[in-house]
């Protein structure tokens, strides 16, 4: 099944799908856990962005958690934009200070005032001083009223009759572009924000202006800057739009992993627990934690060990029962193979219940016959009183069964105390086992017991200590084994109260005994069970017989005429409500979830150093150094646009400056194939795939990275270096107090705009994704140093006369300005200062305080980048652990149920309604028994108790299931062993197409029936093996098999104690064939002789022998196989039984 896109790409989903949506859990393959739809639609409340931007989660509720994550993790943005306030507040006072006069006093103290209100708000919002509703709802604003009215002030109080349109233009650029990266807010706030601030800035500045040069005003040099300020505004939002966009697209990523991560958590935790009630309703704990810890270990480990793993126990002074269905085979006749299925799974389901109220482990159900054992793996002191109450709670269970249908089926129950040996034998289908002398004993004393009584034995009767009352059994007389080993027998007599009593003085819940329930007061369906709890759980209420009859009276209601509709109807309710259930549940752990991140974000932070932000696992950089960042295409295309806004401002102040156009066309078309570049690797399908490889590279090689960003930044640098050097050429020097211009106005006329399109460089530099912040800086270094050298000395005389013209032109006294001319030449004293310092030095402590800001904040933004990185490797671990957990959660199980019926039960919650069952027309079923097993077992001490006997009869069984590893034998199945005896099947697989053809009327008898040689190869095949290990061991065990052919019904019985079996006369007739063979044969019916002897078995005949139930049936001994025909798509392996011919 090809992987969902919507998983397997999130990345690229997430980042550049307008609508998307992410199928969790992560592996669909699987079909495991739960599923959740999460959708992006591209709508959204900021009608400013294009369609294809405006994204929102489905459903509202998703979004409006995600809105208060982001608006959670841009708190630390905010504080961000406290320190660029502070650091603007710290410039004026600077700026101040250095020229001070009492005009400069009013600005001094509105920027220590707002200083100090930074210092505060910052104080409050780290330590979390203020209510989390006024941090989120009020403090945004409150701080771009602040920095407005800063600005402002800055404006108003610092220039104070001498203003110029570019007046503090450069300061209003580079907050509002700060807005975007950093306030809390959604961006339609920001932008109307960012605009009315913008916009009331343009206004003021310019009616200030033209009053101020009222008799001077030249109209189109005034729209002039007054639009190149727009422009310069237009940018900052533009590219902050898309900073936002970039922002929001990586933390909608970084959620959706979040919640991936916790989707995936939660499976896991489903899974283990489902893991261990799967791997608890057929194997006791204490063998189950054996096995996983067995099945962790590494192959090494596991070839060093000289045998076969067993799980073996001893456990003493437990009590064993025994119970069979008598007139089971009448009932069989009575109804249905799919019936008397869903009848014994009914039937079984209320024993296992039964069975986990008194304390019983259910060790196995072989065909009709149910036993379990108490006192084990946990011993208990009632154990005996505890057996006899579950015996007689079966016999009541029957007695409900019988009324149903009529017939007279009845249990028989045998109980016996003392030791057994419990545990696991081979390789395939686990099926915990108890084995020992005592465990025979049980095992008679049922076969020896009447119908609807509890035959107990004397070692039982010693341990009830008066409890019960009871009369002689006399089983020898219906046992010939009991009487030969003398073994004194009882029949438990008890009333209803006297049942009640005992149980209520061990604990136990009187209103669910069988004698105190209503089960057979209620005619009703034959649907006995019904259980609402989860696969696996076992349930221990007192109102086990009460559920379903009441379930019962309400199924043989006419309103309901189909009570299985109306129970699947039931079920898919209870899925929905249980699927909305779990959204909210999801997202109340998911907001938990992020919380706890945040919390442990400090924690994370010592993994890094601490000036390079580098992690201290190089392997861990590595992984982060080649981490692909789909935006970087976007990233570069900032670049472009500020590049484009760069010239369009370039032009409205000097439209003559031919340089101008030259950088801007060379410098977008370098630009934009940097961009494509970097486009490529995203947009593979529209690009050559040389160019795709290439920006592949380009994003997965750090030095390559860097380098392209590195030209990017070097571009819009030297477009700016050279349009500022260009404007020497129209610098003549001063002459008559005067400069000569080549132009009424220009670059000489408006020099601080050039400064602001080097801010616009420092925006585009810290756009760059994936590039560390000591690049960064770097870069920011290698602008603000350019600019820095240009301003100080390259047009130090261009800044000079500027100066000189606007202060002349706004009356400042010649003493001033001579002052000025004096300032700005080395050698100055302390005593000459001027009311404003040289722009020339306040425009180049402006590009570096703003690029201190930007460094911070690229600090920030790469703590946040390794922080989500994290993230993202936690969510990757934590799929690894599921994936793991799935592998050994598959291994168990499909040791302990074939492939196919586990895929029915792993991975979904099984009612005990939905049971599995299969019909098969045509397979083929062996019994294989060791006879002379039972001689070689002994419980003396040399073979600690019997514990050595069975480890070797677990290597005889583990290289039978070795065999079935075989290419050979795909098609056969281990059903389970019984004891000494290996039981498997063929064809019994999920289609019964198993040996490669599609159509079954198109295959021929030999084609049908291939599966049935295997079946026989496999036969001989375990002879050959057993001989092999006679000749290592120096033993002389011999196999006695049977066979048949035929159909039969395969199915599981419980749901919640899952054991698969298959049913029907084939079945029988395989048992008998094994039970009355001769050692050292495998024994068949006529029918299945003459099918194999077409492919070349041979066979002697027995003749006629009896069989129980069926009567006389003519037999014949399998003898070996011919070289086998060659048939399409069977194996051409040649087992040790067949015969080579060398012809």
């Amino acid at each position: 099944m090809p992987r969902n896109q919507g998983f397997s790409e999130p990345e690229y989903s997430a980042e550049y799908s307008a609508d998307y949506s992410v199928s969790l859990p992560s592996d669909p393959d699987r079909g495991v856990g739960r599923t959740h739809e999460i959708s992006v639609r591209n709508s959204g409340s900021c009608l400013c962005l294009p369609s294809f931007m405006r994204l929102t989660f489905v459903p509202e509720s998703l979004e409006s958690l995600y809105q208060t994550y982001f608006k959670r993790q841009r708190h630390e943005t905010l504080l961000v934009l406290v320190v660029f306030a502070a650091l603007f507040d710290c410039y004026v006072v600077v700026m101040c200070a250095v020229v001070f006069s009492p005009g400069k006093l009013a600005p001094l103290v509105v920027a220590g005032i707002g200083l100090v209100l930074d210092i505060v708000l910052f104080v409050l919002c780290k330590k979390g001083l203020l209510p989390d509703r006024v941090t989120r709802k009020v403090v945004p604003y409150l701080l771009w009223l602040l920095i407005t009215a800063q600005v402002f002030s800055y404006l108003g109080l610092n220039f104070t009759g001498a203003h110029a349109a570019s007046d503090s233009v450069g300061w209003q650029a580079f907050f509002v572009f700060s807005f975007f990266i950093t306030l809390p807010l959604s961006l339609s706030p920001i932008v109307i924000i960012s605009v009315a601030s913008c916009v009331v800035h343009t206004l003021i500045l310019g009616v200030i202006v033209a009053q101020q040069q009222q008799d001077r005003l030249k109209g189109m040099q005034l729209l002039r800057e007054i639009l190149a300020n727009v422009f310069l505004y237009l940018c900052a939002i533009i590219v902050g739009i898309m900073s936002y966009y970039m922002a929001d697209r990586k933390h909608r990523k970084a959620f959706l992993e979040a919640r991936q991560s916790l989707e995936v958590k939660m499976n896991l935790e489903e899974q283990s627990q489902q893991q261990e009630n799967l791997m608890l309703s057929i194997l006791p704990k204490h063998v189950a934690d054996e096995m996983l810890k067995d099945l962790k270990k590494d192959e090494s480990q596991k070839d060093q060990q000289q045998f076969n793993t067993m799980y073996m126990y001893r456990h003493e002074n437990v009590s064993i029962l025994f119970a069979d269905i008598v007139g089971f085979t009448q009932l069989s006749s009575t109804c249905s193979a799919q019936e008397l299925v869903k009848l014994l799974n009914e039937l079984f389901a209320r024993f296992d219940k039964l069975a986990a109220k008194y304390h019983q482990l259910r060790i196995k159900i072989l065909g009709d016959c149910y036993y379990c054992i108490c006192g084990l793996p946990d011993y208990r002191e009632d154990h005996a009183v505890c057996s006899i109450l579950m015996g007689l709670a079966m016999v009541e269970a029957i007695s409900y069964v019988r009324e149903k249908t009529k017939t007279g089926v009845d249990m028989r129950v045998g109980v016996h105390t003392g030791t057994v040996l419990g545990g696991v034998l081979g390789q395939k289908r686990w099926q915990y086992d108890v084995w020992s002398t005592d465990v025979t004993v049980a095992n008679k004393m049922e076969a020896g017991g009447i119908p609807g009584r509890v035959h107990i034995s004397q070692s039982t009767l010693d341990c009830l200590r008066g409890e019960f009352d009871v009369e002689p059994g006399d089983g020898g007389s219906r046992c010939d084994y009991l009487e030969e080993k003398g073994i004194e027998t009882y029949l438990v007599i008890a009333s209803k109260p006297e049942v009640k009593k005992t149980a209520t003085q061990n604990g136990l819940n009187g209103s669910a005994l069988p004698n105190g329930a209503p089960a057979s007061s209620k005619p009703s369906s034959p649907a006995l069970i019904e259980t609402k709890e989860p696969n696996g759980s076992v349930h221990t209420s007192g109102s086990t017989s009460e559920e379903p009859e009441e379930h019962d009276a309400q199924a043989d209601n006419p309103s309901f005429p189909n009570p299985r509709r109306r129970l699947r109807l039931q079920d898919l309710a209870d899925r929905v409500v249980d699927a909305c259930e779990d959204e909210r549940e999801l997202s109340q752990l998911l907001d938990e979830a992020l919380l706890e991140r945040e919390s442990a974000q400090g924690v994370k932070e010592r993994n890094t150093f601490l000036l390079s932000m580098r992690f201290m696992d190089p392997e861990m950089e590595t992984r982060y150094s080649v981490e692909k960042e789909k935006q970087s295409g976007a990233a570069f295309s900032c670049s472009c646009v500020v590049l484009l806004f760069t010239a369009l401002v370039e032009m409205l102040i000097d439209p003559w400056l031919m340089t101008n156009y030259v950088t801007f066309v060379v410098g977008e078309v370098l630009l934009l194939v940097l961009t494509i570049c970097s486009l490529a690797a995203i947009f593979p399908r529209a690009f050559p795939k040389k160019l795709v490889a290439f920006s592949t590279w380009i994003d997965r090689t750090r030095w390559a990275r860097n380098t392209w960003a590195m030209l990017a930044i070097f571009i819009l640098v030297m477009a700016n270096v050279v349009d500022m050097l260009s404007c020497l050429q129209y610098y003549t020097g001063p002459n008559n107090g005067t400069a000569g211009m080549a132009t009424e106005d220009g670059c000489v006329e408006n020099p601080k705009y050039f400064n602001y399109v080097a801010v616009l460089s420092l925006v585009a530099t810290i756009m760059l994704v994936q590039v560390s912040h000591m690049v960064k800086l770097t870069l920011m270094l290698l602008v603000t140093g350019a600019v820095a050298v240009i301003n100080i000395y390259a047009w130090r005389p261009i800044f000079d006369e500027y100066d000189r013209r606007r202060f002349q032109e706004h009356d400042f006294p010649m003493v001033a300005l001579e002052k000025m001319q004096i300032l700005s030449t080395p050698g100055i004293n302390g005593t000459d200062r001027l009311s404003l310092v040289p722009s020339k030095y306040t425009m180049t402590v402006m590009i570096f305080i703003m690029m201190l800001s930007f460094y911070y904040f690229s600090r920030h933004v790469e703590k946040l980048a390794r922080t989500l990185f994290l993230w993202k490797i936690e969510v990757h671990d934590q799929k690894e652990r599921v994936y793991e957990m799935r592998r050994w959660n598959e291994a168990l199980v499909t040791n302990m149920l074939p492939e196919h019926v586990a895929r029915h039960f792993l991975g979904s919650k099984k009612r005990d309604e939905e049971l599995y069952s299969q019909s098969y027309d045509e397979i083929g079923v062996m019994f294989a028994s060791l006879p002379n097993f039972a001689d070689f077992y002994t419980e003396e001490s040399i073979n600690n108790g019997g514990i050595e006997c069975l480890r070797f009869l677990n290597e005889i069984i583990s290289d039978f299931d070795s065999l079935l590893d075989n290419p050979k034998f795909r098609v056969i199945t281990k059903i389970k062993t019984i004891g000494s005896t290996y039981m498997a099947a063929s064809g019994v697989t999920p289609d019964v197409n198993t040996n490669g053809f599609t159509n079954k009327e198109e295959k021929s008898d030999k084609e049908r029936w291939q599966h049935l040689a295997d079946l026989a190869d496999f036969a001989l095949a375990m002879k050959d093996t057993l001989t092999n290990i006679n000749n290592q061991s120096f033993n002389n065990f011999m196999l006695r098999i049977g066979m048949n052919k035929g159909g039969v019904l395969a199915g599981v019985i419980g749901a919640r104690k899952p054991h698969y079996d298959i049913w029907g006369n084939t079945v029988n007739v395989a048992s008998r064939m094994e039970s009355t063979g001769v050692m050292g044969n495998i024994q068949v019916v006529e029918e299945t002789q003459a099918i194999l002897r077409g492919y070349g078995f041979r066979f002697v005949r027995r003749g006629p022998i009896y069989v129980k139930g069926k009567g006389e049936l003519l037999t014949f001994f399998l003898k070996g196989r011919d070289k086998p025909a060659a048939f399409p798509n069977t194996s051409s392996v040649t087992l040790p039984h067949q015969v080579v011919d060398n012809s």
